[in-house]
């Protein structure tokens, strides 16, 4: 009997999951919030000095917002790996050696003196962090109380948020007053500093079950997911949120840095502080999910979004502001719904169910993030706007579809 329960342990009972208000909750929340913290700040350091690259380096801003798009475009295909890879070997492990990895290659990219160079160490740091995104999200939906998850994903996500502010804002101040090189290299000192805190605080999993890594089982595991009622519509969800959302940050800097604004590098890292919004709104989100549904919570945020890229079309610069407020908060809020949805509606194989979303998160990030530059260079702002518009509109129509399938 003994031997059995040991080859085929069974799952903790509810008692030995982690809950609010213990030591260990606030152990778990710091580690994760960190990591968060880390990835983000690593991921869009380059934003708010896209236009400082173009011309240092000669390219086109289409062609500039490459440094972005490569790392998220390795992230989304990692994803597909380092899933699974998490199913099989541990959580910890393998998101403690992904964040070391991607703050080596931010230093390692700010001694690069060719455009090829940077796009190299962009796109394994991309690479890197995929072993941070959806495990995080993943050793959350197992290791948390189910009543918690909600709220403990929010907070998470509040760590992105805030990660995103940190690295668009040091990379921008510091570039205004010293160089995009200093810049990136004290992100990436950041980020190996919170990687070795992570390492140091987190602890190990307790519900995790090892699966195999054989070809047929993971083969089984993605037709499982793409047959569900719901996943398939939260996957093409993340992809439509967070294409609108890099879109809007990947240009905002080209507008304000132009006539009739001619705002500073260092302003426009400022104006980062929007991402304060996305620290509020995201556990705000969770908890709202447990009164009115997560299928109504998230029609909302995407309606915030739609109404704070409107405001955005005023030449008004506390209007532009408002709007990107806004948009932010409604998209943090988004993910946070859509992201804490996965890991109970997943049957099993949750790692990889997480990583086929931020799959889909991360390729909206790239093809959209660089598909604007297109009606950027075209249209102008009112082009970005339209192009984001259809792209919630889509979103709001899959969000539909969620709340009458009732899931």
């Amino acid at each position: 009997m003994d031997d059995r329960v040991k080859r085929n342990p069974q799952p903790l009972p509810d008692s030995e999951f982690i809950e609010r208000g213990t030591p260990q909750y606030l152990r778990v929340t710091l580690a994760l919030f960190s990591a968060g913290l880390a990835t983000f700040a690593l991921l869009y350091c380059v934003q708010p000095i896209m236009p400082v690259l173009s011309h240092e380096f000669g390219v086109s801003p289409a062609a500039s917002s490459l440094s972005l798009s490569v790392s998220t475009v390795l992230l989304a295909l990692g994803l597909l790996v380092t899933g699974p890879l998490s199913d099989a070997v541990g959580r910890k492990s393998v998101m403690v050696t992904a964040l070391l990895l991607a703050a080596s290659c931010t230093l390692l990219s700010a001694v690069m003196t060719s455009w090829h160079g940077i796009l190299i160490m962009r796109a394994l740091i991309g690479l890197s962090l995929s072993g941070v995104a959806a495990v995080g999200m993943t050793y959350i939906s197992e290791e948390m109380h189910p009543g918690a998850i909600a709220f403990s994903m929010g907070l998470y996500i509040s760590g992105n948020s805030i990660g995103g502010m940190s690295g668009r804002l040091l990379s921008g101040v510091i570039t205004d007053f010293s160089s995009w090189r200093i810049a990136v290299a004290v992100i990436g000192c950041f980020a190996l500093a919170s990687a070795l805190m992570f390492w140091k605080i987190l602890p190990p999993s307790r519900h995790f079950r090892p699966t195999s890594l054989k070809p047929r089982t993971l083969l089984i595991n993605f037709r499982l997911h793409w047959r569900d009622n719901g996943l398939p519509l939260l996957f093409a969800e993340g992809f439509l949120l967070m294409g609108a959302f890099v879109t809007l940050f990947n240009y905002i800097g080209y507008r304000l840095l132009a006539p009739p604004y001619f705002m500073s590098q260092a302003i426009v890292g400022l104006l980062s502080v929007v991402y304060l919004t996305g620290s509020w709104s995201s556990p705000k989100a969770g908890l709202m999910t447990a009164k009115f549904g997560r299928a109504a919570v998230l029609l909302f945020a995407t309606g915030m979004m739609v109404a704070g890229v409107l405001m955005t079309l005023f030449s008004a610069v506390w209007l532009i502001l408002a709007g990107m407020m806004l948009f932010t908060a409604g998209f943090f809020a988004g993910h946070s719904v859509a992201s804490s949805w996965i890991g109970p509606r997943a049957r099993r194989a949750k790692g990889q169910a997480s990583s086929l979303y931020l799959f889909s998160y991360y390729l909206g990030s790239s093809v959209a993030g660089t598909a604007g530059g297109v009606f950027w260079h075209q249209f102008g702002w009112q082009g970005i706007t339209a192009f984001i518009i259809v792209l919630l509109i889509m979103a709001l129509l899959v969000g539909v579809r969620l709340r009458n399938k009732q899931l």
